[in-house]
């Protein structure tokens, strides 16, 4: 296992099943409500020297969105970890903003239980 699964959208409900289902697949993972927070826990991981191995982030968030949240990743120790944008937006404009931002993948909600692991194998492993 190389690392943790940093988890950020603001709906508490997404978080719990993408929670329980990476957890059932034995993946370890670590929660923030907004892109903001998102970088608090990333800035807390590091002090606390854990290994963040791959973010899931919203696009729609309050306080920081999605987009800015990946930008400002890439300012960071962790702008090599792999970025999985899960979100209800599937328009291609969208999907370039978030692609040139660095996002290394996008999914579509509601998701499917097996297709978030198996991209989560993916880009773990």
């Amino acid at each position: 296992m190389k690392g943790k699964v940093l988890v950020v959208d603001d709906s508490a409900t997404l978080r719990a099943s993408v929670n329980y289902t990476l957890k059932e697949a034995g993946f370890e993972t670590i929660n923030a409500v907004n892109g903001a927070d998102g970088l608090e826990k990333l800035n807390q991981a590091m002090k606390d020297g854990e290994n963040i191995g791959m973010i899931i982030s919203d696009i729609n968030m309050p306080i920081m969105d999605g987009i800015t949240f990946i930008h400002e990743v890439k300012k960071t120790p962790f702008k090599y970890t792999p970025i999985l944008v899960l979100t209800t937006e599937s328009q291609e404009e969208m999907k370039m903003k978030g692609k040139k931002a660095g996002a290394s993948g996008w999914l579509v909600k509601p998701f499917k239980p097996e297709q978030l692991v198996y991209v989560t194998k993916k880009f773990m492993r």
